[in-house]
Parts: C-alpha cells; sequence; structure tokens
C-alpha cells in the first residue's frame, strides 16, 4: 500500500517537473537563440557549430531551472493531492505528512545530485568549452567579432572601428584603425573599404585595406607624415592574444572546477575583489544544489493546502518563493563585493532563512496546526488567568 502511494506521489511530482524544466529552460536559451542565429544566418556558421555552443550553453542554464521546477512541481502534484481531497483520504487512512515525505525526498534526491554534478562539473567544461568553439569560430571567420559603429580592442596594440558592414560580412566600409604596436610613432590608419583574410593554421588574421592613408607622428611631436596608399596591409596576430591569455590568468572564475578554485583561493597575491569572486563563485557550486534541500522543504507544507486553482496558486506561489529567494540571494552577492558580508554568509544566508521558515511550516503542517490557531491558543490562555486573579480579588472584598 504503501509502495502505491510512494509511485504516485512520484507520479505527481515527475510529470509537471518535467515540463516546467523544459519550458523555463527553452525561454532561458531564447535569448541566446535569437544571438546566436545571427552567426549563422549572416556570418556563415554552421548549424553543427551552432548546436555545440547551445549544448555547452545548457549547463549554465540548468543550474537554476532544476531548483525551480523541482519547487513548483511539489507545490502543484501536492496542491492537486490536496484540491481533490485526496491527502484528506490518506490522513483518514492513517498517512501521515512524514510518510508523505519519502517520495518527495526522493524526487529531491535526484534533483539535488543533478544541480550538483551541473554546477561543479558541467557547468566550467560548458564555459570553457563555448568560449575555445567561439574562439575557432573567429579563427575561420574572422569578422564574427567585429560590429559596424563598434571600436573593437580585441587585437593587442590596435583599436578597430568600421562604420558599415554588410550582411554578407564579406568586407567593411569606412575603416579607422589606431595602431600603437610601435609605442615611439603610432599612427592612424584611414581606409575605404578593408577585407578579413584569416589563416587557422597560423592563427593570423590579415586586414587589406583599400584606398586609404597613413598618418603618423613622431615622438617629439614635430613631424607629421602622411602616405595614401592603394592597398595595405595590417596582421592581427591573434595566437599573441591568446598566449597572452593564458599567461594571465588561465581560467576565468566560471571556467574553474572545485579544485581550481580552492587552489587559486590560497594565492596570496590576488586582489581582494579577485579573491571575492572567486569565493563567491566556490560557494555558489554549493549553495545552488542546496537550495533543491530548501525548495523541497518549505514547498511540502505549502502545497498540500487545499485551494480550488491549484496549478495556478502552485506555479504563482512558487514563482513569488523563487522572486524572493534569488533577491537575497543577489542582495547577499552585492554586500560581498562590497566587502560589507563575508563570502560565507553572503551566500548561505537565503538557503538558512527558508530552511528556518520550511522547517516551522513543515512541523506545524505536521500537526495539522495553522498560525491562526497558535495566535487564537495564545491570546486565549491569559484570559483564564484574567478570570482567576478577578475572582480571587472578588472573594477578598467579600470576606472583608
Amino acid at each position: 500500500m504503501r509502495r502505491l502511494i510512494h509511485r504516485y506521489v512520484l507520479r505527481e511530482i515527475a510529470f509537471p517537473f518535467c515540463m516546467i524544466l523544459l519550458v523555463l529552460t527553452f525561454v532561458l536559451l531564447m535569448g541566446k537563440i535569437l544571438q546566436v542565429m545571427d552567426l549563422m544566418i549572416n556570418k556563415g556558421i554552421g548549424f553543427a557549430d551552432i548546436a555545440r555552443l547551445m549544448l555547452y550553453l545548457l549547463p549554465s542554464f540548468l543550474m537554476f531551472t532544476i531548483p525551480i521546477s523541482l519547487l513548483i512541481a511539489i507545490l502543484i502534484g501536492l496542491g492537486r493531492l490536496s484540491g481533490d481531497n485526496e491527502w484528506t483520504v490518506m490522513k483518514m487512512s492513517g498517512v501521515s505528512l512524514y510518510q508523505l515525505s519519502f517520495p518527495v525526498a526522493c524526487a529531491t534526491l535526484v534533483a539535488f545530485l543533478m544541480t550538483l554534478a551541473t554546477t561543479v562539473f558541467l557547468v566550467p567544461y560548458g564555459n570553457l568549452a563555448s568560449k575555445a568553439l567561439l574562439m575557432d569560430m573567429a579563427r575561420q571567420k574572422a569578422s564574427i567579432g567585429i560590429r559596424e559603429k563598434v571600436f573593437i580592442d580585441d587585437f593587442q596594440g590596435i583599436l578597430l572601428y568600421a562604420e558599415r558592414i554588410p550582411a554578407h560580412g564579406d568586407f567593411l566600409e569606412g575603416v579607422l584603425i589606431s595602431d600603437s604596436r610601435i609605442s615611439r610613432e603610432p599612427s592612424t590608419i584611414i581606409a575605404r573599404r578593408a577585407y578579413l583574410v584569416s589563416n587557422p593554421d597560423t592563427m593570423v588574421i590579415t586586414l587589406r585595406l583599400e584606398d586609404g592613408s597613413t598618418h603618423s607622428v613622431d615622438a617629439g611631436l614635430n613631424r607629421y607624415r602622411k602616405m595614401d596608399f592603394r592597398f595595405y596591409d595590417v596582421r592581427l596576430d591573434l595566437a599573441s592574444a591568446l598566449s597572452a591569455e593564458k599567461k594571465n590568468g588561465t581560467k576565468s572564475s566560471t571556467e574553474m572546477s572545485l579544485s581550481e578554485l580552492t587552489t587559486t583561493l590560497g594565492n596570496r597575491g590576488l586582489k581582494e575583489e579577485a579573491l571575492r569572486e572567486l569565493a563567491i563563485e566556490l560557494n555558489k557550486k554549493l549553495t545552488v544544489p542546496f537550495s533543491c534541500l530548501v525548495f523541497a522543504l518549505i514547498g511540502m507544507p505549502l502545497g498540500i493546502r487545499a485551494h480550488r486553482s491549484v496549478r495556478a496558486r502552485g506555479f504563482t506561489l512558487g514563482l513569488f518563493l523563487v522572486l524572493a529567494y534569488y533577491l537575497l540571494r543577489l542582495s547577499g552577492e552585492a554586500l560581498i563585493e562590497t566587502g560589507r558580508l563575508s563570502p560565507i554568509l553572503g551566500t548561505w544566508i537565503p538557503n538558512g532563512i527558508f530552511a528556518t521558515a520550511g522547517t516551522i511550516l513543515y512541523f506545524f503542517s505536521a500537526r495539522e496546526v495553522s498560525f491562526r490557531q497558535l495566535f487564537r491558543r495564545a491570546s486565549a490562555d491569559p484570559a483564564p488567568a484574567a478570570t482567576a486573579a478577578d475572582g480571587a480579588s472578588r472573594g477578598e472584598k467579600r470576606s472583608s
């Protein structure tokens, strides 16, 4: 009998969990899909590379959508049991809230392990792989990172500006370049049109300019030199930029694993701002999976409350709880970044607040005691004492 109830409750939670997880993840991916589709339509990037890029970005969304989907699924699943009076029948059959917690705990454990694996392993790998894939795309199609009417400083010593870029992206128009690779004599180059020629093997991009001029001034600002050209090549060395990036800071905080974050935090040569960022990322890898346990603890007592519009109430209440939780979390991270709060307190306070509230609500629901009844008892307890005191005073008066 218990196994049948457990399977039934698990099925009531599993179906909304899968549906909400799919919808929320798709909604978050839509913001990236619209940007990535431009690479495929206008920049000529293949569908296979686009699919790989979206797959690498998926874990960064799943680490948030899994706990949210679990909370809303518990509210909807248990709310339907209460709304159809099935929970009342279970209680009459001897099933308590503690026994009902077993299937919810199993679903929570699965969501916890999924989120833990996502934050610890998949998110760093996905961020690092997406960065490498974008770099490979840039090697194959050099014009991906160049946008019109935007100053580009991705190449060391060169600032590039293009007035107009056609949709096909084969050339640039109205090009302005500030070349400071020669510190003694920086120059400014103006050209009517420019073509990007990339060599993926040598990781070198050549910017071939047409119909322009170079303008330079010597170090003493005494001589000005102008040179008109029909064709002029500017070499953009991508390999040196990559090697410099690897030497300076191999990975960002979101690309590091737990061991790498712990090792980097032990480096005393880092600035305080960098240490705070690393500490936030390290604690986030643990607090996000634990939010599944917290959401389940607070979702059970709120879900078994009977209500007619079960799905609408569960979804609305879930979004409200998620909004409150992430507002607390963002506030804590902001206080950490400004140095007003320690990383441990700032990242774990939201879990602590929700765990405390969930524990109180859980035991009240298990004992079938509501806040109204608790307040009524508290307000009714002083009344008999006051009546007894009044009676004693009246008896003293009569005896006198």
